[in-house]
């Protein structure tokens, strides 16, 4: 049995900050929050003090791509490296992503099932992982794996991440039920073009139809899976919120269809913009990609505004994997400065992130009965999140009770 005491709590609630309170762990879980040292002292209690530091629920990313390390096409494909040196660097991304205060992750194509078991299993150090596989979508989507001269990988298909392509409404019901034999806590999916698509494959772009999506929805759930919708704009946008999808993932343009915002509100439907990658694409991407990127800046921060006026739950999630990986928390100072409150990005990156993935019952809040999945930071993130970029400002973390990160001296 642990005990934190000292601690200034934060409690991914969205309650006001409590000062000199003393949280006791027990068998992985939080068994009770205090103040003061205010507890059973004849038990066997191992106590740490937090040194007023602030605690806070471990931080959850809805979007990133753990596997990834480039858009360029010997990256995508693999060719650049040995897969064993691949798989070592994801390891040490899984690490250090878990030491900045991450200590959940949905991984959004990339990462096979093998990680979220070499995780569970103790065998490597990661945050508590969902993993999606692949994006499907039909012929010539953005999960459509070719070059842009039409050849194909010559790289032989991986088994735990099977093909992306599927076509008709039968076709995307076996392509569900593939990804899950495969391993797949969540099932994702392409309704339109996006930032680092192909030229004529742009943002608002749709190459799939309602009827497609309405089966693999439907399957996904039938299944026990919650549904990612990679969609930006215009009808494909629209098809994903009228199916029915558990989360629109990016959702850049949601501005010009605002109707669709009630929908989502009324649906339960999680909007996560993933504000960091457009960062990156718009400095750093191809040609049409940065060009894209800049086009959408506004109506992006539009979106963002009319989502929360409108109720729309919004999470974090990076998308940056492709670009940069272990500073996850710039989502968070990204919510920031499009204009949500600090505690309400903090919330958005906890309790309401793990609601958006199911997980709510277990995680995202300090309360008993939760996992204790707990960091403590130097300073006040309320005054500056952005301390918590990079985990410059991360001292300790715990994962389901244990601990990762010490230097609490």
């Amino acid at each position: 049995m642990k005990a934190i005491k000292n601690v200034t709590l934060i409690d991914g609630t969205g309650a006001d900050p409590i000062n000199n309170v003393t949280v006791v762990i027990n068998d992985g879980f939080i068994e009770s929050i205090t103040s003061g040292l205010n507890f059973d002292l004849s038990r066997d209690i191992v106590i740490a003090d937090a040194g007023g530091r602030t605690m806070l629920p471990g931080l959850i990313d809805c979007h990133d791509h753990l596997a990834n390390f480039g858009y360029d096409l010997e990256s995508r494909w693999g060719l650049d490296e040995m897969k064993s040196l691949r798989h070592m660097k994801v390891a040490a991304v899984l690490k250090n992503t878990l030491q900045t205060g991450y200590t959940t992750v949905r991984d959004a194509a990339g990462l096979d099932a093998g990680f979220r078991q070499a995780v569970e299993q103790g065998i490597i150090q990661g945050p508590r992982l969902q993993v999606a596989l692949r994006i499907i979508t039909p012929t010539g989507g953005i999960g459509d794996d070719v070059s842009p001269a039409v050849c194909h990988n010559p790289v032989l298909s991986e088994p735990g991440l099977p093909s992306a392509v599927a076509n008709g409404p039968d076709g995307m019901r076996i392509k569900v039920r593939e990804m899950v034999r495969a391993g797949a806590d969540v099932i994702k999916f392409a309704s339109t073009g996006g930032a680092s698509s192909r030229s004529g494959l742009g943002p608002k772009d749709m190459l799939i139809g309602l009827d497609e999506i309405k089966a693999l929805v439907d399957e996904a759930h039938g299944l026990g899976r919650k549904v990612m919708c990679h969609a930006l704009g215009g009808p494909g946008l629209r098809a994903g919120v009228t199916a029915g999808v558990d989360s629109i993932e990016h959702g850049t343009y949601l501005d010009e269809d605002p109707d669709l915002l009630t929908v989502m509100a009324d649906k339960n439907i999680f909007y996560i913009p993933t504000f960091s990658v457009y960062l990156f694409h718009a400095t750093r991407g191809t040609s049409h990609g940065r060009q894209r990127a800049k086009s959408l800046m506004y109506h992006h921060l539009k979106s963002f505004e009319l989502a929360q006026k409108s109720g729309v739950k919004i999470v974090t999630g990076t998308d940056a994997g492709g670009w940069i990986h272990g500073n996850n928390a710039q989502e968070i100072t990204c919510f920031v400065k499009a204009g949500m409150t600090a505690m309400d990005a903090i919330v958005s990156a906890t309790s309401r992130a793990a609601e958006c993935l199911g997980l709510d019952n277990e995680i995202g809040t300090i309360q008993p009965g939760k996992r204790a999945d707990l960091i403590l930071v130097d300073g006040n993130p309320l005054g500056d999140v952005s301390i918590l970029e990079e985990g410059k400002s991360v001292r300790f973390v715990m994962k389901s009770g244990e601990v990762y990160l010490d230097e609490l001296g």
